[in-house]
């Protein structure tokens, strides 16, 4: 298993990173596809902006972000992530999420009511993506010392505690 154990953190890494790469850029490009959407165009060039935000959001960015998710879930066991600025990255990781959801939700509308629904200006929609992306970057590539920071015990370290069910076998 030793052997086995720096190849998966390689491979969840790569995957996390790559993920990533996938997930932000397309969180920074759907705000300017969604600025496209004028209901004053021709319906076929509308048809044609919808299609390329919808596929764009639910073929790509979605996927990513569950990958990204998931390999980065297993990075924080394998690697035993359980320091302070890990936690401060959570709570940005949980901000780009729902930036990610208030896209999602911009992308639903403009499809189910093109002429009622305006989407939000790019600029305050790009901000919700950027702010949680640049603190994450901040937090990732700087690992700030947060000691003055104070945690419960319960956060710092595993618990190894039993489940509170049986676990099939």
């Amino acid at each position: 298993m030793s052997d086995l154990y720096p190849g998966l953190i390689t491979l969840f890494k790569s995957a996390h990173i790559a993920a990533l790469l996938l997930w932000c850029g397309g969180l920074l490009a759907l705000p300017l596809m969604l600025s496209r959407h004028d209901p004053a165009v021709t319906p076929e060039d509308y048809k044609r902006i919808r299609r390329a935000t919808h596929t764009t959001y639910a073929i790509v960015v979605t996927p990513a972000a569950i990958i990204a998710v998931v390999a980065g879930t297993w990075l924080i066991f394998l690697t035993k992530a359980f320091v302070p600025w890990f936690y401060a990255k959570l709570v940005f990781v949980a901000a780009l999420a729902a930036a990610h959801a208030w896209i999602g939700h911009q992308v639903v509308q403009v499809a189910e009511k093109p002429d009622e629904r305006k989407t939000a200006p790019a600029f305050m929609t790009l901000s919700a993506a950027m702010v949680p992306m640049v603190s994450i970057l901040f937090l990732v590539l700087g690992k700030p010392d947060l000691n003055g920071v104070t945690l419960p015990d319960w956060l710092l370290s595993p618990r190894n505690g039993q489940l509170p069910f049986d676990v099939p076998k």
